[in-house]
């Protein structure tokens, strides 16, 4: 694995490849895998500092809501007990170690600002570096800034606000009653968190929730069928997964280890009344409550911001509409990109390996001066 150096000075140049991969996550990585095994040509810009730390940076108590068994990428699944749910460093650690395990061209620390279209072949840029490319993959995924309300900023001051993006444990918290928004799984697993040490209120409506406890012996009977379901029957093939799939990238997620019987149990006062906004430096919900509270807790999801590409490739969600939206431009690991599992760890392989049986029959690049990824990254420098 490489890594790029911090500081270096670079002379103006253009990197060339055949193909570019945006981000080392699990989509990346799979799709990596997938052209090494087509014999192409690569790199993989990864904007952390190591593969996996998209993961590590998320809150300490995060574990997957799918066991392991479910959660390996091609090659090489995950090293766990097949009913294990994986802690998010455990497979922020796989994914480092499968990178290093495929010997993937990776060069981390290379924030990409600008993808476009020039000729035939595009563009990216990351910082003052510029790399040209047959073919691009997007597998950063489409969510880039956390979102919180406009009136977040009318709050009083005294009132310790994060975003779930930077929320790491409790004790980021001040004492005092905690108003956590948002109730997908992320904000019930929060709340449920944070209610042990603090008086908690939980705003937003539920979008459904699991029937059974996901961790359960029922899990082992329910989750093979669920897990062919999103592989094979929710699918931009089927009518049912045609109908499906604007309502999955519209809607919350359903609450899937937390339930509202166990918020319940730990004294959470969950509501479905939305927080509407400020009044004399306090959140108001929309039935009129005034709420007294220390610490705002923002699980209100992130910006789908695709901006940075210079290329018509969202449909009205704001998601990308196809695996190859433009020529040469695809993305992987989108919600429900061709499947109900394309947003999934252990579901990504199979657009992954779609997308590179497209690169592989699209015309290699004829320029004998291209860098292999190896030379490449020597010279690359971080653009942050």
């Amino acid at each position: 694995m490489m890594r790029a150096r911090r500081g270096s000075s670079l002379a103006a140049m253009t990197e060339r490849f055949d193909t570019i991969i945006i981000g080392a996550g699990q989509a990346g990585l799979a799709t990596g895998h997938h052209l090494a095994r087509e014999d192409r040509r690569f790199v993989i810009l990864e904007a952390h500092d190591r593969v996996g730390d998209v993961w590590r940076d998320r809150f300490d108590s995060l574990k997957l809501y799918s066991p392991a068994r479910y959660d390996g990428l091609p090659g090489w699944g995950m090293p766990l007990p097949g009913w294990t749910y994986p802690s998010k460093d455990q497979l922020a650690d796989y994914l480092e170690a499968y990178a290093e395990r495929f010997a993937l061209p990776i060069v981390t620390g290379v924030g990409v600002d600008r993808v476009r279209r020039e000729g035939e072949r595009w563009i990216v840029r990351a910082g003052a570096q510029r790399f040209e490319a047959d073919s691009v993959v997007v597998a950063s995924g489409t969510f880039q800034e956390p979102v919180v309300p406009p009136f977040a900023g009318e709050l009083d001051p005294s009132i310790v606000q994060l975003h779930s993006n930077a929320y790491r444990n409790p004790s980021q918290l001040q004492p005092g009653p905690v108003l956590v928004v948002g109730c997908s799984h992320s904000g019930a697993d929060i709340a449920l968190e944070v209610a042990a040490s603090h008086p908690t209120v939980l705003s937003g409506r539920v979008h459904g929730e699991v029937p059974f406890a996901i961790e359960g012996r029922a899990a082992r009977l329910v989750l093979p069928v669920l897990w062919f379901l999103a592989n094979r029957v929710l699918t931009v093939r089927t009518p049912l997964g045609r109908k499906v799939r604007p309502e999955v990238r519209a809607g919350g997620g359903p609450l899937l280890r937390v339930k509202r019987k166990h918020l319940a149990a730990a004294g959470v006062d969950r509501t479905d009344a939305r927080v509407a906004g400020v009044q004399d430096g306090r959140p108001v919900l929309e039935d009129g409550r005034v709420l007294d509270v220390a610490n705002v807790i923002w699980c209100t999801g992130f910006g789908k911001d695709v901006s940075w590409i210079d290329a018509d490739v969202t449909d009205d969600s704001g998601f990308p509409y196809a695996l190859e939206p433009a020529p040469g431009l695809f993305f992987v690991g989108a919600p429900f990109l061709t499947r109900f599992a394309s947003m999934l760890v252990g579901g990504v392989h199979h657009d992954a390996r779609r997308v590179a049986k497209l690169i592989a029959a699209r015309p290699a690049a004829a320029e004998a001066a291209q860098l292999s990824p190896p030379a490449a990254a020597m010279s690359v420098a971080s653009s942050r």
